[in-house]
């Protein structure tokens, strides 16, 4: 009993210093729990911490759709020159807020341009310097009204703004020959979104916002989400847009009716569930409800 005592405790401390020697040569060589997944035409996507990053490989040079924070974009940015020779040439922004353009910084010197709608500019630089921090970011030099297009390899990216949505500045990027989307956070898949009223967001217009894209999309379309509840989900089809148009459809309907009841906002937010939503679950529900609710009483 004793002998075989000691040889389990003696497997269980082996096991354990090999774990701690991986761990230890895992932080010495500086590896990370980033994914790069190549979706068609050398478009592939990263994750790591914050909205979903797109990129282009092209002949002509590399295009990124945004940029998550300084470290997780260097990561990618020294993940992509092992891929790539070609310089880095457009860095596109969806919409201003700090998961998807605090990393702008990783990329000056780097990218020759930055490109965004121009509400998204003006929302990046409002509070860049209500934070007492535009020394810390790379800002676009180059922004469109309605739409822009730029020809890049054998791939053509067209750019659109619908109108206020998750915030006053969203733009989805169109890959137009391998029929890939990047709609930023005007797609949460599975996950509550931030409706961010403070800069311009509207629910009703972001479903048109939706609408609008799906009409664009085939059903042989990729969309690129800006945030996934689970890993790997990060995209899907014009099902799935149309499965999150249904959603926030949902969301408005249950505001206007607890509003007729009398309800207060305080005791609305308080809702655990949405009736008629089944695969939106998990935290941050009342982020919606409450810009619902206020939505629709600040008419």
């Amino acid at each position: 009993m004793q002998r075989r005592t000691f040889l389990r405790n003696t497997g269980v401390l082996s096991a354990s210093a090999l774990l701690f020697q991986k761990t230890a040569m895992a932080s010495m060589l500086n590896t990370f729990d980033y994914n790069i997944r190549m979706l068609r035409n050398d478009i592939g996507i990263f994750t790591e911490r914050g909205g979903t990053i797109g990129f282009l490989l092209s002949k002509d040079g590399i295009v990124v759709i945004d940029a998550q924070f300084p470290d997780t974009a260097q990561h990618l940015i020294d993940d992509l020159k092992k891929r790539s020779t070609n310089p880095f040439r457009y860095l596109l922004n969806t919409h201003h807020h700090g998961d998807h353009t605090a990393g702008n910084i990783a990329f000056k010197g780097v990218v020759e341009h930055v490109v965004a709608h121009e509400n998204s500019l003006n929302n990046q630089k409002t509070v860049a310097e209500k934070n007492n921090s535009l020394d810390k970011q790379l800002l676009p030099d180059m922004t469109f009204k309605d739409d822009w297009k730029l020809k890049i390899g054998d791939e053509t990216i067209k750019a659109d703004y619908y109108g206020a949505g998750h915030t006053n500045g969203d733009a989805i990027y169109h890959f137009e020959k391998a029929n890939i989307f990047h709609a930023g956070d005007l797609m949460f898949n599975k996950r509550h979104p931030f409706v961010d009223r403070s800069a311009g967001a509207n629910i009703s217009q972001w479903i048109k916002d939706l609408d609008k894209i799906t009409k664009k999309a085939d059903k042989n379309s990729i969309i690129i989400f800006g945030h996934s509840l689970n890993a790997g989900e990060e995209t899907g089809t014009i099902e799935d847009v149309k499965k999150f148009q249904d959603y926030l459809g949902k969301v408005l309907s249950f505001a206007e009716q607890e509003i007729k009841k009398g309800v207060s906002k305080e005791e609305f937010i308080k809702n655990t569930s949405i009736p008629g939503v089944m695969e939106w679950t998990g935290q941050g529900i009342e982020r919606p409800l409450t810009a619902a609710y206020e939505e629709l009483t600040s008419k």
